[in-house]
């Protein structure tokens, strides 16, 4: 399975959430409205195979000055404390991109929704 399927499978495996292309790539929407990841397929020749996400605050930055080589601040939603993930840096870890992604859904999801996917080591009750 490429890169592309497992991010869908992880992305489509969230509650309430879509597909569909946005600015011509794979762009995955929390009931349909907003966004919390979007593929990036060597975006403007960049070199790059990753995808973008919304973070929780502060993790942008903790996490690009501590893996600067998977981590990057990505173009037009860097500055709202998105996130950049190589997905073509050796080896992806894809347990890790699988909470990634269940942040950046959090991030975005109504209060209930979110609730329905917990952090890693809070159960359901804790939220």
């Amino acid at each position: 399975m490429g890169e592309l399927e497992r991010l869908r499978t992880l992305c489509l495996a969230l509650p309430e959430v879509t597909e569909r292309l946005s600015h011509g790539t794979p762009t995955w929407f929390v009931r349909g409205k907003k966004t919390f990841v979007m593929f990036a397929d060597h975006h403007h020749d960049d070199g790059r195979l990753a995808f973008w996400c919304a973070a929780p605050p502060g993790a942008q930055e903790e996490l690009i000055e501590a893996e600067p080589d998977r981590f990057f601040r990505p173009p037009y939603v860097g500055h709202r404390g998105w996130l950049g993930v190589r997905l073509d840096a050796v080896p992806v870890d894809w347990d890790e991109i699988g909470e990634i992604v269940a942040a950046a859904f959090r991030q975005v999801a109504p209060k209930t929704l979110a609730a329905q996917v917990p952090a890693p080591g809070v159960r359901p009750a804790d939220v």
